[in-house]
């Protein structure tokens, strides 16, 4: 046989063996199932459920009690007002504290972390030590998205 005639015969059979698209399509789905089907399942992760004392977290204090409880300073010196909590997606909790103003005119909103509220045992009373006026207007204002 000659090399010529050989590659002719190769395509000819290439030629013969062509696919029609839904041909295509049967093994390519055929092909994704059996990759599919040999790949590592990820296991589910199972949730561990833990037991809390009721008790003690009816003592706690609720959010919606918190909001627009008045914050003052060490000097009782009113700062602002309580106007939320957030979680932050590290699970940090954040007070959201409104200062400066008059009667909610011209105020604007900062941002503390949670542990640095002094609440009192009754949750009426919120204490932010070392804050003043003047230190509130040099945070960062906090916008909500």
């Amino acid at each position: 046989m000659k090399p010529n005639q050989r590659t002719i015969e190769v395509g000819r059979f290439w030629r013969a063996r062509r696919c029609s698209r839904p041909q295509w399509l049967t093994v390519l789905v055929t092909v994704a199932i059996i990759v599919g089907a040999q790949s590592p399942r990820i296991a589910a992760a199972e949730v561990a459920l833990v037991v809390v004392d009721v008790v003690a977290v009816a003592d706690g204090y609720r959010a919606s009690k918190l909001r627009g409880a008045t914050v003052v300073n060490s000097k009782n010196e009113k700062v602002g007002e309580l106007d939320d909590l957030i979680v932050g997606k590290d699970r940090v909790l954040f007070g959201i504290v409104q200062v400066g103003g008059f009667l909610g005119l011209g105020s604007r909103l900062i941002a503390v972390p949670y542990s640095s509220l002094q609440i009192s045992e009754e949750g009426k009373r919120i204490v932010l030590p070392g804050a003043s006026k003047e230190h509130v207007k040099d945070l960062p204002e906090f916008k909500y998205r």
